[in-house]
């Protein structure tokens, strides 16, 4: 891409304005559109100062998330030893696609849609547990774990789990990472985890 259309686009997906990016630059207002339409040609050193502004800008606009930023602490889990039909009710009742499982407090594994699916079209599927049908449990990260490095992890599994200090304290979702990178305000009731 040319170093030229990149910064027009820049500047307007920031909603930076000419005037505003003249001044930055210390050039007048025609020349950056001179410049944007490509009927002049600037310098290197103005072209950099140019691309420079619109960085330290971005950076601006995108804070450096992290799993903190992002978790949601309503956290609704299963019991291992749950029947499986006691789960399905729960999950149908919350609208939850997922849910982290647990035995003895400790997050052992997921029960997601498919596993229930796949369980219940099972004449013996009724009477199975959560523990018997539960897939690996969802990758689980730290609070400070930048929300960058969740984006590639949450291209292979549906939830990452986040632990402060070794205690469950939230979930993260796709829609949370979408929401967060967004800008959206993730508007969290304070209510405390629940388990089935």
């Amino acid at each position: 891409m040319d170093p030229l259309d990149e910064i027009r686009k820049r500047r307007l997906s920031l909603g930076i304005g000419l005037g505003e990016l003249a001044r930055a630059v210390g050039r007048s207002e025609a020349t950056i559109s001179r410049i944007e339409r490509g009927r002049i040609r600037p310098s290197y050193d103005l072209v950099r100062k140019m691309l420079t502004y619109l960085d330290e800008r971005e950076g601006e606009a995108a804070p450096h998330l992290t799993a903190r930023d992002l978790l949601n602490p309503v956290i609704v889990t299963v019991d291992a030893d749950t029947p499986l039909v006691e789960a399905a009710r729960l999950m149908e009742r919350g609208g939850y696609s997922q849910l982290p499982v647990l035995e003895e407090g400790l997050v052992t594994g997921a029960l997601s849609e498919t596993s229930l699916l796949r369980a219940l079209a099972t004449p013996q599927g009724r009477r199975a547990r959560v523990r018997d049908v539960q897939e690996t449990a969802y990758p689980t990260v730290d609070a400070a774990f930048p929300a960058d490095l969740l984006a590639i992890l949450l291209t292979r599994y549906p939830a990452i789990v986040v632990n402060v200090r070794g205690q469950l304290k939230g979930i993260v979702t796709k829609t949370d990472l979408i929401r967060g990178l967004r800008g959206t305000p993730l508007r969290r009731p304070n209510v405390e985890s629940r388990r089935a």
